[in-house]
């Protein structure tokens, strides 16, 4: 029997009960650009997220049922990004079955709505399915979901176990949360595609790779807070002249296109007053002017930094920095013991007059210097469903991490801060924090051969 439909989803839904039987996988599942909209989605394959899981749960509601599928359909499976109610599959389960089995192949194939009162009726359209045995169905009902080209992904679609006559209003009901889950699709694709430009324009503002200097090992990390904006760390490491090199890092406040450009001006600021100069704080004093030089905006940009200089020597290194707002940098002696290094200072850009002050350094055989961004100090841990707000890393947790990193290399040393950051927060901070260390190797132990007797 047919019966008429209110209009959902910008088309008339009406009863199957007649046509023939789908067995044969209709040929828009395979259709290339389709499927390579499924799998821009980045969900297939993935675990179950709360945000489409509460949709599948309003859906049982709303339908009347039991149980609620969101269904990511390519051109070989039905994988259930989302399947809630009795019987549903195990968290450690393959949640998905063959396209030929699934009830979907038939939304990608007609891009309407499907719904089916009595799945073993004579007349059913998913009568020889075999998911109407597998998933005990006995009445099933479902909505195509978008990408944001128009294509069909998949469905949204709920299962009574007994025949079920679907109601107007549950249908209406089913059409509207079908459309929720395409928006939020869509959202997700739009914040990655965002976020995929924001870190491409971010690795612009650092250099592509660290130069080799004699006699010292060098790494640095930069560690992206979550969200789709440009943040304002760098980093930079590169030699002056003669023997001498220079290391810095900084951090622009405020976030976007502005931050972007304050740390493009910042870097080459950088770069070119010390070519000039082998004073760090000179040079520092130098990037405050061209930052007060460009405040005609409303927005008035800051940013604080650490700059140092130094030589390789016969023992290891010898240099001096300069702390400007920052946090001062931190040495790792060979034998364990942590030092902070630099004498607080002005930020930059904020005022007119800034104080600034070196602080000379030197690392020997198996020492490392580690310079960062606030980032990392002040990054909360995650309280289960509270979010961030748990205690900060911490200067001490820091220096106390750094020094457990006996043996380490800079670039080990590096992946272990990095890790107890990560370990701390639980996911992306909520800043991004940039790191540069430089370590002197140890010595090779002299073996004093035994004199023969």
């Amino acid at each position: 029997m047919t019966l008429d439909m209110p209009t959902v989803c910008d088309a008339t839904a009406a009863h199957v009960g007649s046509g023939p039987r789908q067995v044969d996988v209709p040929p828009e599942v395979f259709a290339p650009h389709r499927v390579a909209a499924v799998r821009a989605t980045g969900l297939l394959d993935t675990a179950p997220e709360d945000g489409f899981d509460d949709l599948a749960r309003l859906a049982v509601v709303v339908g009347g049922g039991q149980r609620a599928f969101i269904t990511l359909v390519d051109d070989h499976r039905s994988f259930w990004k989302s399947a809630v109610g009795p019987g549903g599959p195990a968290a450690d389960c393959i949640r998905q079955n063959a396209v030929p089995d699934c009830p979907c192949q038939i939304l990608v194939a007609t891009d309407r709505p499907l719904i089916v009162d009595d799945a073993l009726a004579p007349e059913s359209p998913i009568r020889r399915l075999k998911a109407v045995d597998a998933l005990g169905i006995g009445a099933w009902v479902g909505f195509p979901i978008h990408g944001p080209g128009g294509e069909v992904l998949g469905g949204l679609s709920v299962i009574d176990e007994r025949p079920h006559t679907w109601t107007a209003d549950e249908v209406q009901g089913l059409a509207t949360l079908s459309r929720s889950v395409s928006t939020e699709i869509g959202l997700r694709q739009a914040l990655s595609q965002a976020t995929a430009r924001v870190r491409t324009l971010q690795d612009s503002l650092l250099p592509p790779g660290l130069p080799a200097v004699p006699g010292i090992e060098a790494a640095a990390a930069y560690l992206p807070a979550g969200g789709a904006d440009v943040l304002g760390d760098f980093y930079d490491l590169f030699r002056l002249r003669g023997e001498h090199w220079a290391a810095v890092l900084g951090d622009v406040c405020g976030k976007g296109v502005e931050a972007a450009t304050v740390t493009a001006l910042a870097r080459y600021t950088l770069r070119a007053e010390a070519a000039r100069s082998l004073s760090p704080a000179a040079v520092l004093k130098r990037l405050h002017l061209a930052l007060l030089d460009r405040q005609d905006s409303e927005e008035q940009r800051f940013l604080t930094a650490i700059h140092a200089t130094f030589r390789p020597t016969a023992t290891g290194l010898a240099g001096r920095l300069c702390t400007a707002g920052h946090p001062p940098a931190l040495i790792r002696r060979a034998d364990g013991r942590t030092q902070e290094v630099g004498v607080a200072g002005t930020l930059l850009g904020a005022i007119a007059d800034v104080r600034l002050t070196e602080a000379r350094f030197r690392l020997n055989a198996g020492d490392t210097l580690l310079m960062y961004t606030d980032g990392i100090i002040e990054a909360h841990s995650h309280t289960p469903g509270r979010g961030p707000r748990g205690p900060l890393f911490g200067e001490r947790r820091l220096h106390e991490v750094l020094a457990a990193c006996h043996g380490l290399d800079a670039q080990a040393t590096i992946d272990r801060v990095a890790a107890a950051t990560l370990a701390h927060t639980g996911g992306p901070a909520g800043d991004d924090t940039a790191l540069l260390a430089l370590r002197v190797p140890p010595r090779a132990a002299t073996v004093t051969p035994t004199p023969l007797s």
